[in-house]
């Protein structure tokens, strides 16, 4: 994670020219460009014509002193890393300086352990800072890329509203990079191994949720067209509860399903009905392993049957916290998530989709502490769909 700094310009400001020598010596043995300034009026000047990445700054100095010019630095050059150093006298003024964002102190007489020590925090600092900025990045055209198919296909009717909402998610993930890093940042200052693993952790749990969120997207472009096939309504239903009776045996909770068997086959999109039922089921399981049943037996039970003439419905029903009713006005919004920083906002949305696709409903009943009811119904199509081409049958 460290950036090799050698070959990258130094700004040293001390009043005293031996020291000015001395020390610009022993970094140009190094390998960094060195420039001087015997005064903070001098620094300043080559700051404003060609920001250093790191200046090294005595803290005494006749006219402007090194708080003040540290300071000044930060103002015009934020992402210049300043060194400061202090005599054995000045702690208290080299503590001030940290306040005021400088990386590091050291002190005269320059023991050059301690110089390469702290040129390497000032290393790994900008390396941070320019990784973040290669995710923020690359962050930034998968929003181009992701925004641009939805437009082009599209795939949302209030493209206004979806690239707000998608705006705000990547915003979110934006943040947590920034935390992540700045958590990194205090464990390289304070040499803290648990603040270390515990930014890292955030930095690769937000890069976890970028790749989430683009396989969300996806999902949700497969959305734009149905494939109605003749299919019975059971079929996908089961082979949901098959994918994730390993997960729910694994987490104890008790995944019951019943199945009608007096419904008939009709004309619907299996696929798209089989990810709404795999998400539903996925949320009901997250929701029943993050609460305690009042019983301690935790459920999750997937049942068709059919409410009307004409009508097939999906019960996904669990007994996890549930929702209050806030929650429950914004569940189908672009964007929204229950799951905060795992959710990506856009399984339900999807599902919703699916459904009005149909031109069927999805409605659900929720009590806090008492479990979610979602039911799902589909109007049976009994008739096949026009054949729009020789290769599949669909409608939009």
């Amino acid at each position: 994670m460290t950036t090799d700094l050698r070959t990258t310009r130094i700004l040293l400001v001390d009043d005293e020219k031996g020291i000015r020598k001395v020390l610009g010596i022993a970094l140009a043995d190094r390998g960094y460009r060195v420039s001087a300034a015997d005064c903070g009026e001098t620094a300043l000047a080559v700051v404003t014509q060609a920001p250093p990445a790191i200046a090294i700054v005595d803290i005494k100095m006749p006219g402007m002193d090194g708080i003040t010019l540290l300071k000044e630095i930060k103002r015009l050059s934020p992402d210049t890393e300043v060194i400061m150093i202090t005599g054995h006298g000045d702690m208290d003024l080299a503590i001030e300086s940290l306040k005021h964002e400088a990386i590091d102190f050291i002190t005269k007489p320059i023991n050059e352990d301690i110089l390469e020590v702290a040129l390497k925090r000032a290393a790994e600092r900008i390396s941070l800072r320019r990784q973040l900025r290669r995710y923020t990045h690359h962050l930034e055209e998968l929003v181009a890329v992701k925004s641009r198919q939805l437009i082009e296909a599209e795939r949302l009717a209030a493209i206004g509203q979806t690239v707000a909402g998608l705006s705000h998610s990547i915003k979110n993930i934006a943040g947590g990079l920034t935390g992540g890093a700045y958590v990194v940042e205090k464990g390289i200052e304070q040499d803290n191994p648990r603040y270390l693993h515990q930014g890292w952790r955030m930095v690769k749990g937000n890069v976890d949720k970028i790749a989430r969120l683009s396989l969300d997207l996806l999902n949700y472009a497969k959305t734009a067209r149905l494939r109605l096939q003749l299919c019975h309504p059971n079929q996908p239903a089961g082979e949901v509860v098959e994918l994730m009776a390993a997960r729910a045996e694994e987490e104890g909770i008790t995944l019951d399903i019943r199945l009608d068997d007096r419904l008939e086959p009709f004309y619907f999109d299996p696929e798209g009905i089989h990810r709404v039922l795999l998400n539903l089921v996925a949320n009901a399981l997250d929701a029943c392993g993050a609460a305690t049943a009042p019983n301690g037996a935790r459920t999750v039970s997937l049942h068709t049957f059919q409410p009307a003439d004409g009508v097939v419905a999906y019960r996904v029903k669990d007994n996890g916290g549930g929702m209050d009713q806030a929650t429950q006005d914004r569940l189908f919004q672009t964007f929204f998530t229950t799951k905060g920083s795992h959710g990506t906002g856009i399984g339900l949305m999807m599902s919703k989709s699916i459904i009005d696709k149909h031109k069927g409903r999805i409605d659900v009943t929720s009590r806090h502490g008492r479990g979610t009811d979602f039911v799902v119904r589909l109007p049976m199509r009994r008739e096949p769909p026009l054949e729009r081409s020789n290769h599949h049958q669909g409608e939009p």
